[in-house]
């Protein structure tokens, strides 16, 4: 098998780009484009223009980053970039996703993608460990988190490769300059105006006009015509900001007692921001208020950016210095704890300005708020160095400031894991609780009321936690994926960008060896601990369950076999066409998505449950081609953990007839194909009272110490009768 892999190791894969740009025209790609040359460069671009005048270019994601996701396909998405480093505009164009294949509108994930038209990350390059920029869809968040992680990436990479990027060509001249700190000392009380004419608080005045200006200067005309505000006169926005942990400032604009507040919040070296702003544009929108963060306005300084969430941000009345105009809105931002802001080094608050003109297609532009903390408010650190008094560095040094090295972003699939540091460690919790079960099952299954409990407590966590909470459904999909990556382009990669579906595969093919498919059917499949439970609510209603005889219940059981070896055969011709197949299984609608999904899938999934309802774990049973897969190799396992007795299938019958999913022939044997180590037939094993065979032992036990039982003595009194012919007296 690595003999196998090494062979088939992906060799470099030809550019793109032509086969997509002709069957997408090209403004919808980039707005107010007309043509676009033909693509050329590495990585291959295509320039686009607005008659004579350029405007950018545009790339496929695949030919600049690697983009293959859960399906080790690649994920194929058009992004124009203009010749400021915006993102314009972005379509996906071909996917071989089976979480998006079927099931999630187009509409949403075209629309998830939209989220990144206007972003600008050249100017403002994403933070490592930051969120995505754009809410994830719900079923979808490996795929979508690799597309904008694509996205991303490839913009950065296209406008370093060709000029786009020129503050990456160009050194950085300035010299070092002496060593600064806040001056912790100077705290008296100034005005407003004199805040303003110190450099203290900067402002950013925009009007209508301007934004439409800037809209059209995009080759957005279609924003600008759809102006939404008040006219010039009353003003767009009239923002204001400040660094109110500095304090002077921040005793100026808050007031002693609201400063003094915000001292005992700060942590050391942590600052805050003052935000204020007049006019029809709010600088908070409403995002925050659903989703928790501020996503009109973001801090950027050097290389490192970020957005304040709504635990970060506290509201204000008013600004408490004096001639202070009245603000309709006024926040104060704490720097969040996992970024860093310099407080002597330049800034700049970057607003958004975002137009809808419809339901698919959104505008941006972006403007900036310069901030630097004047000197006044500063003092030089103790035994600094000032600039006359250092040497002038060497060419080489020049070289190493004016080209930093920047730390490489870790792989997404660890960003992942990082991001879900927590399930992972209860899931790893929960399968350890798992192998103590099947461990010290003798203990267990002694105690029927303990055992009966703790599954169904387990199979509670399965469906509501691992399944509906998080996601980590398998499926026949991951079978034939993996065997597709086997004999195309492996990589552990592809694998390991859900780490709950990564352990869970893990954890279920060492399992095998133990104890079959199992611990997987009979424990952590969130669909079957679904069908069980629905199943227990039917007989506690008194819905009357089917007996299937034994002969039928083998024939039936074939069939899931069958389809698996369709869908096996259907992968290896299109992975595609099988992935569609797959919606047999109805794990996606009832799991993934939540029932949320259109009616023909509900009603097919409902329909397996009902059919659970009268026998149970129906699907399971006899439809489940993951099932198939799994019990292909269970005869493969070393261990028998389920033990029997010599009476058991010859007479006694009781287990056979007990066993949820008739797994026990009537010979006694257990078929490993079919068990799910329920663990129901070793509660029999060790009840005394329903165990044929503990019974007669137990009779046969008690015969012999009853003690052999002794005649009982006889008392008996004789009487004698007086003779009637006798004198009296005699």
């Amino acid at each position: 098998m690595l003999l196998f892999c090494a062979q088939t190791a992906s060799t470099a894969q030809a550019q793109r780009l032509p086969d997509f740009l002709g069957s997408v025209p090209i403004g919808q790609i980039f707005p107010g484009a007309d043509r676009a040359d033909p693509p050329a460069g590495k990585p291959m671009v295509a320039k686009v223009y607005a008659g004579a005048r350029q405007l950018g270019v545009v790339y496929l994601t695949s030919d600049v980053v690697n983009t293959r996701g859960y399906s080790s396909k690649p994920i194929d998405v058009l992004v124009g970039l203009a010749n400021d480093g915006r993102v314009v505009g972005a379509r996906l164009v071909e996917h071989h996703e089976p979480i998006v294949l079927i099931g999630i509108p187009q509409s949403k994930v075209d629309h998830f993608i939209s989220g990144y038209v206007g972003l600008n990350f050249v100017d403002s390059p994403p933070r490592h460990g930051a969120p995505p920029p754009v809410d994830i869809i719900s079923g979808a968040t490996v795929t979508l988190m690799v597309i904008g992680d694509s996205i991303t990436r490839s913009a950065i990479a296209v406008a370093r490769a060709h000029g786009i990027d020129k503050s990456a060509g160009q050194a950085r001249q300035a010299a070092p300059a002496a060593a600064r700190v806040v001056d912790e000392t100077r705290d008296a009380v100034q005005p407003w105006q004199a805040l303003l004419d110190a450099g203290a608080v900067r402002n950013l005045r925009l009007t209508s006009e301007d934004v439409n200006r800037t809209f059209r200067e995009s080759g957005r005309n279609d924003a600008a015509a759809s102006a939404e505000g008040s006219s010039d006169a009353d003003g767009f926005i009239d923002l204001y900001a400040a660094l109110v942990s500095v304090p002077a400032i921040g005793r100026s604009l808050l007031g002693d007692t609201e400063w003094q507040r915000l001292k005992e919040r700060l942590k050391p070296g942590q600052q805050a921001v003052l935000v204020a702003g007049n006019g029809a544009y709010s600088f908070k929108g409403s995002g925050y208020v659903r989703g928790g963060i501020f996503d009109r306005i973001e801090i950027i300084q050097d290389e490192s950016s970020f957005r304040f969430r709504d635990r970060n941000h506290q509201r204000l009345a008013d600004v408490a210095a004096q001639g202070a105009p009245a603000f309709r809105e006024v926040a104060l931002f704490v720097v969040p704890e996992d970024a860093a802001l310099d407080p002597v080094a330049p800034w700049r608050l970057q607003l958004m300005v975002q137009r809808v003109l419809s339901v698919s297609d959104k505008a941006f532009v972006t403007f900036d708020l310069s901030y630097e903390l004047p000197a006044a408010y500063t003092r030089p650190v103790a035994g600094a160095q000032t600039p006359a008094a250092t040497s002038p560095p060497s060419a080489e040094a020049a070289a190493a400031q004016a080209a930093p090295a920047e730390e490489p972003a870790p792989a997404l699939w660890k960003q992942i894991w990082r991001g879900k540091a927590g399930q992972v460690a209860v899931l790893t919790v929960a399968l350890v609780v798992l192998v103590g079960i099947f461990f010290f099952q003798d203990q267990l299954t002694s105690r029927p009321l303990l055992h009966d409990r703790l599954r169904l407590a387990f199979l509670a966590f399965a469906l509501f936690w691992i399944g509906w909470y998080g996601q980590a459904q398998l499926s026949i999909v991951n079978v034939l994926t993996f065997f597709s990556a086997m004999r195309s382009d492996f990589r552990w990669e592809y694998f390991l960008m859900d780490p709950l579906v990564f352990i869970l595969w893990c954890a279920t093919a060492i399992s095998m060896v133990f104890w079959n498919r199992g611990a997987f059917c009979g424990w952590l499949c969130p669909f079957g601990a679904l069908q069980e439970l629905s199943n227990r609510v039917a007989r506690r209603l008194g819905v009357r369950q089917l007996k299937i005889s034994h002969g039928v219940n083998q024939r039936l059981s074939t069939l899931k076999y069958v389809i698996f070896l369709l869908l096996f055969g259907f992968s290896l011709y299109d992975l595609a066409l099988a992935e569609q197949l797959s919606e047999v299984e109805p794990f996606k609608t009832a799991i993934i998505l939540r029932f949320m999904r259109y009616w023909p899938f509900v009603a097919f999934a409902v329909a397996l449950l009902a059919a659970g309802l009268f026998v149970e774990r129906f699907f399971c049973r006899y439809l489940c081609p993951l099932g198939a897969a799994l019990a292909i190799p269970a005869r493969l396992r070393i261990f028998n953990w389920l033990r029997r007795y010599r009476d058991c299938g010859n007479p006694c019958q009781r287990c056979n007839l007990e066993c949820p999913v008739q797994a026990i022939d009537p010979t006694g044997e257990i078929n490993p194909n079919e068990c799910i180590q329920c663990l129901h037939c070793q509660m029999l094993y060790h009840h005394e009272q329903k165990c044929p065979h503990l019974i007669q032992k137990k009779a046969k036990r008690e015969r012999r110490r009853a003690p052999e039982a002794e005649p009982a003595e006889q008392v008996i009194v004789m009487h004698r009768a007086p003779n009637p012919n006798s004198e009296p007296g005699a």
